[in-house]
């Protein structure tokens, strides 16, 4: 018997599975060849974008589930037919979401997420608005479950990512996500983006800042087609670019110039964040002269990782241990279904194991009371 039974579980990442028809439906003709489409080779669907191939169709994104049954048949190559019907079928994710006992998804995407690696700006702005528009008409089948996050490209061109926050907005869509790390030798300290964080704050709008979505990826040395986040030693190390971000906003003085922006750290759990908390503080006192920046009132670092700072974890119980040190208010729990390490279809189950010991109070808003609250969710 679960221990949930009377809280409600709200998953706050989640993600949908992209149609193949979704760019060339969708995008203006003026594109061409450059729209992303769906390419059937040899052993899997690949994702083309550019006329470079960005991702391919496997069963990494797509066996919510398999983990706990037959985990040997997780494979990178796979075909649209492979994939879980609820990641582009709303109507099957309902069936999806009431056998694993969740009664909301926040919903990012899947193999758009790589997409981000698209050189051309403005390329990749069309990509995100097409995506965006797909992804209301997705949460408008049922608007009080399915709660979509808009994808943001923004690089120099600020205004453009305003823009299309306020149209997000105004269409529903709860939150926005932007690259965990801008492009090559940008920073999310530098003062142009000061307009974002402002429209982000007006209109309330969480910004996400999910893992394997850096501006431009790097690739492995020697193996042309490996790239670093995709390997296990970059997967291992994928907190690297969210921390790095973090600092650069948190040291710029960020959060107090817009004190209601409120950042997310997606899909990186937990456990690194009580050493991380710590170094930011004792750096910013013992190193004044690499942190310039000084908070007004005695204002530590610690206190905007409590105040502005949001983690979404899927099943980190060290996490959950140190929840005190990273604040439990801050803590956000997600499903990650439909990918291959979803907790689907035995999420509060894995809940019960990871929040053992945990007060009542505690494993509501662990469990869906934060996210409904950052998103205003009712």
């Amino acid at each position: 018997m679960s221990t949930l039974n009377n809280i409600k579980v709200i998953s706050s990442d989640s993600h949908v599975l992209e149609p193949p028809d979704l760019w060339t439906s969708r995008m203006d003709s003026k594109w061409g060849d450059r729209t992303p489409k769906v390419i059937a080779g040899q052993d899997a669907d690949h994702w083309v974008v550019d006329g470079e191939e960005m991702g391919i169709i496997g069963t990494f994104g797509a066996s919510a589930g398999m983990r706990f049954e037959n985990p040997g048949d997780i494979v990178r190559e796979g075909r649209y037919e492979d994939i879980r019907k609820g990641g582009f079928d709303p109507h099957a994710r309902m069936e999806d979401l009431q056998l694993d006992g969740v009664s909301a998804d926040v919903l990012y995407p899947s193999f758009a997420m790589e997409m981000y690696a698209t050189p051309d700006t403005q390329l990749l702005q069309g990509i995100c608005s097409a995506y965006n528009d797909w992804l209301i008409e997705y949460c408008a089948a049922y608007p009080d479950k399915l709660k979509g996050i808009a994808m943001i490209a923004i690089d120099d061109d600020i205004q453009t990512g305003i823009s299309e926050i306020r149209r997000c907005a105004n269409q529903g869509l709860v939150g926005a996500m932007i690259t965990v790390w801008p492009r090559p030798g940008e920073t999310y300290d530098h003062p142009m983006y000061d307009p974002f964080w402002a429209a982000a704050q007006e209109l309330n709008l969480p910004l996400s800042l999910h893992q394997v979505t850096n501006r431009s990826v790097p690739i492995a040395p020697d193996a042309d087609t490996v790239v670093i986040s995709q390997s296990g030693a970059g997967r291992v190390n994928a907190d690297y670019w969210v921390r790095m971000s973090l600092c650069h906003m948190i040291y710029s003085g960020v959060f107090e110039r817009y004190p209601g922006l409120n950042v997310i750290n997606v899909e990186n759990d937990l456990a690194w964040l009580p050493y991380f908390i710590n170094r930011l503080d004792v750096t910013y006192i013992e190193r004044p002269t690499q942190t310039a920046y000084r908070f007004k009132d005695g204002v530590l670092p610690s206190d905007i990782m409590r105040s502005n700072v949001h983690h979404s974890f899927q099943e980190d119980g060290i996490g959950i241990r140190d929840r005190d040190i990273i604040g439990v208010e801050t803590l956000m729990w997600g499903s990650d279904y439909p990918h291959a390490e979803s907790t689907f279809p035995k999420s509060r189950e894995i809940l019960d194991s990871i929040l053992e010991g945990v007060s009542e109070e505690e494993k509501t808003m662990i469990v869906g009371g934060n996210c409904s609250k950052l998103y205003n969710l009712g």
